[in-house]
């Protein structure tokens, strides 16, 4: 017998069902490679052991060199030109810079095994070193320009007294710019097993701090000292050009372009490639996987062609600076490095000979 309360007639829906599973599952869904992250190219081993040798040459070259630039124009006996003393702290900034590389050699190779506190340290010392020697170049380029361009100005001015407070300014500034550095941690990459030494900003505000760290160290270390160097060289070498004894002059602005020029051919690759990669980070340029890991590619190889620098200077000044040369070999004489000789002197006028200054 059967239930009264119940129907003898009883659906059967997993027909139905079925069909229904099937034709959502039928559907025609293509995920967008658009939308999806791209897989970042890890850095060939071979690469990878280049590039840390590369480090530990810079290294082994800026060291010693720099100690022989701050060697040479600190055992002056005379009170240091303000550009002479911009140079001197120049080459602290430029040790400051060596110091760091050994750590980003064994991080390129091993990865970063020197813990987070240390990630913090190097790369703020590396900021510092960075714009301090951006904004030494700028105070040297606006020195050569008072010197040349507005002598009797220059004449008036204490400028002993104000590059000693110009250099204090500037590590301040340096040391306040390189402060996002603390945001750099020691973690696992997302694409590699390896621990990685970089910027790790909390994900709800990312976006915001890295396009306001990057806003800044575009336009205070880079844009802005260009865009003060650039006019003052200008008009200071076309001012050397139409002057009596120009050339003379010009020879010793030889040092200090060079300085400057080597400089940008180290660290405008390196701005360049960051700053399409804030475009890229922001939207403000659309991209496609392919350009995108470009310019990650071009970042990695500029940045070792920045930290090049810390080793240009004392090149520079050894094989263009003739007074650097005769000061250096004056040095080893007195230490017993070198046999002495006779050394001929000419007089020089006090203009001639600031202009001229220590290293040049």
């Amino acid at each position: 017998m059967t239930d009264p309360n119940t129907s003898s007639f009883i659906p059967d829906f997993s027909s139905i069902y079925d069909e229904l599973n099937f034709t959502y599952n039928d559907s025609e869904f293509f995920i967008n490679p658009e939308t999806q992250p791209c897989n970042s190219v890890p850095v060939p081993d071979t690469v990878s052991i280049i590039v840390s040798v590369f480090y530990v040459l810079i290294f082994l070259l800026a060291i010693p060199g720099n100690l022989v630039v701050g060697l040479v124009i600190g055992h002056s006996k005379q009170a240091l030109a303000p550009s002479d003393l911009y140079l001197l702290h120049l080459a602290v900034a430029d040790l400051f810079l060596a110091i760091t590389l050994p750590f980003w050699a064994v991080s390129v190779t091993w990865g970063w095994i020197f813990g987070d506190a240390l990630c913090k340290i190097v790369t703020v010392i590396q900021e510092l070193s960075f714009y301090s020697s951006i904004l030494f170049l700028t105070c040297i380029s606006m020195d050569r320009y008072m010197v040349i361009v507005r002598a009797m100005e220059a004449r008036r001015a204490n400028r002993q007294l104000i590059s000693w407070a110009v250099c204090a300014a500037v590590w301040a500034v340096g040391a306040v710019l390189s402060l996002p550095g603390i945001f750099s941690s020691s973690f696992t990459s997302q694409n590699s097993s390896r621990i990685v030494c970089s910027e790790l900003y909390d994900a709800s505000s990312a976006s915001e701090w890295r396009l306001g760290t990057r806003i800044l160290s575009h336009t205070l270390g880079f844009v802005i000292p260009l865009a003060i160097m650039l006019p003052c060289y200008g008009v200071t070498i076309r001012r050397l050009l139409h002057i009596r004894g120009g050339f003379q002059r010009q020879r010793a602005m030889k040092v200090i372009v060079f300085v400057v020029v080597a400089f940008l051919l180290c660290w405008t690759p390196y701005h360049l490639a960051v700053m399409t990669d804030t475009f890229f980070r922001t939207k403000i340029v659309l991209y496609k996987c392919p350009a995108r890991i470009a310019v990650d590619q071009a970042v990695f190889a500029t940045q070792s062609l920045g930290l090049l620098h810390s080793c240009v200077n004392p090149v520079l000044y050894a094989f263009v600076g003739e007074k650097f040369r005769r000061n250096l070999w004056q040095i080893m004489r007195k230490m017993g490095i070198l046999e002495r000789t006779t050394v001929t002197r000419s007089s020089r006028s006090s203009l001639s000979s600031e202009i001229t200054s220590t290293v040049m």
